[in-house]
């Protein structure tokens, strides 16, 4: 597999809500936002899709089927959710597939009701699953073809590129790993967009045979989805499967459209669509105060300043044998309010047992972190061991500051030693509760 493809499937894992381990680590939030948004940019831009609709209760979805599906017609009905593998999933009440063909009289109120109010469990999601509480109607389409299309920005084409195969309808590393000659790539250049001839290259890759109808509609399904992922700031566009249909239409059936949280500003509309309900509400909390924050799985909750040192802080702690419970960068120049944030979003997991704060006071004096973390420990009663490993400007000062207060922190200047104190008392904690045991930690003099 060739790491463009690499790129397309690590993306499309975040746009299915994945990140929820290790993996999810990196610098930037992207906005993901549900299918049935995603049809009607769409349709904004004259793409063919199926009619299609969302629902938030069973009366609403049975007035959608008549309204916009029509009385007697087949159609498939999906929870809104976002994650990935909601066709093998499972509720929270026991109903399986998040998925599902109504093609009998009274499906889309059975289906409706089973779905509406549940949690979907999927591969991508955690033990708990994610709420639906919409869901997506549309019409059943025949295919003739599947095909898979996709723009990325891609950093070795300086730009955006397609990835395109006449093979789709199903996972597309899998198509890459049996028979990556059916996967095309075509690299646009940004100052130019697309031109005449890449989108004719593209429209063929797909296995549309130039000079026939459906080949020059392919071509302006190109078009149109490229001048969609530059108006809209999008950082990843994948339809998946692009069908054409027995009499020649070339319709997207299914698409994921991830957008740049950087260029919010300009498109407030597109943004009014964020589901909070769908993304980890610690990252949500920490997004309000400017923080760098990702849950992972651990029980080590750490504070960094710096996404280098963060990494490092989180190796070292997997070294020691321990699990990190998030990355948490404050910054070069976090304010005391953002270092108490970030102790309350820590204080308030359940899943985190201790917290190592790692500081290498440059832009960020260490003094300022001291404050932070005392101010934060008084006015939120912090409960948690924590270990403090200070370096740099004004660490002397930091010091004193802990010494003279009553509050309990471990310190050390050493990042090994900090690591393999906070995996002890990780365990120690754990075991603890697990004995239903209260337990203090008290640094050794």
């Amino acid at each position: 597999m060739n790491h463009l493809l690499k790129s397309s499937v690590r993306i499309s894992a975040r746009s299915s809500g994945l990140l929820r381990g290790p993996s999810a680590l990196g610098g930037s939030r992207l906005l993901n936002v549900h299918e049935y948004v995603s049809m009607d940019i769409f349709r904004g831009f004259g793409i063919p899709v199926p009619k299609s609709g969302m629902a938030t209760s069973v009366d609403e979805a049975k007035k959608l089927y008549k309204d916009v599906i029509g009385e007697g017609k087949d159609c498939v009905i999906k929870a809104m959710v976002l994650t990935g593998g909601r066709g093998l999933g499972h509720f929270s009440n026991g109903f399986k597939g998040g998925v599902h063909l109504c093609n009998k009289p009274g499906d889309v109120e059975k289906f409706a009701s089973q779905m509406l109010g549940q949690n979907l469990i999927t591969k991508q999601t955690t033990k708990e699953g994610l709420p639906c509480t919409k869901v997506m109607l549309a019409e059943r389409m025949y295919m003739r073809r599947e095909m898979y299309i996709s723009i990325m920005l891609d950093r070795a084409a300086g730009g955006p590129i397609f990835i395109a195969s006449p093979a789709g309808g199903t996972s597309i590393e899998d198509v890459a790993e049996a028979t990556p000659e059916l996967i095309f790539k075509q690299p646009i250049d940004i100052k130019v967009g697309i031109t005449d001839a890449n989108s004719t290259f593209l429209a063929t890759s797909l296995g549309f045979i130039p000079g026939t109808p459906a080949h020059t509609e392919a071509k302006s399904v190109v078009e149109k989805l490229y001048k969609l992922f530059r108006e809209h700031d999008c950082t990843l566009l994948e339809v998946n499967p692009l069908a054409e249909t027995p009499d020649n239409r070339v319709v997207v059936c299914d698409a994921k459209i991830n957008f740049d949280d950087n260029a919010e500003f300009r498109q407030k509309n597109v943004f009014t669509f964020r589901d909070r309900s769908q993304e980890d509400w610690r990252e949500v909390e920490a997004a309000k105060h400017d923080l760098n924050y990702i849950g992972l799985s651990g029980n080590i909750g750490c504070m960094v300043n710096g996404a280098g040192l963060a990494m490092s802080t989180m190796d070292i702690i997997k070294l020691e044998g321990g699990d990190p419970a998030n990355f948490l960068d404050v910054g070069g120049g976090a304010t005391e309010g953002q270092v108490q944030k970030a102790f309350e979003l820590l204080n308030a997991d359940k899943q985190v047992k201790t917290i190592l704060v790692n500081i290498f006071g440059g832009i960020m004096r260490c003094d300022v972190i001291a404050a932070g973390v005392l101010n934060a420990a008084k006015n939120i009663g912090m409960k948690k061991p924590i270990i403090i490993r200070l370096k740099g400007t004004n660490v002397k000062e930091a010091k004193k500051l802990i010494e003279e207060s009553d509050f309990q922190l471990t310190v050390t200047d050493d990042l090994e030693d900090a690591a393999k104190k906070a995996v002890a008392i990780a365990q120690i904690v754990t075991l603890a509760e697990g004995a239903k045991l209260d337990v203090s930690i008290t640094a050794a003099v």
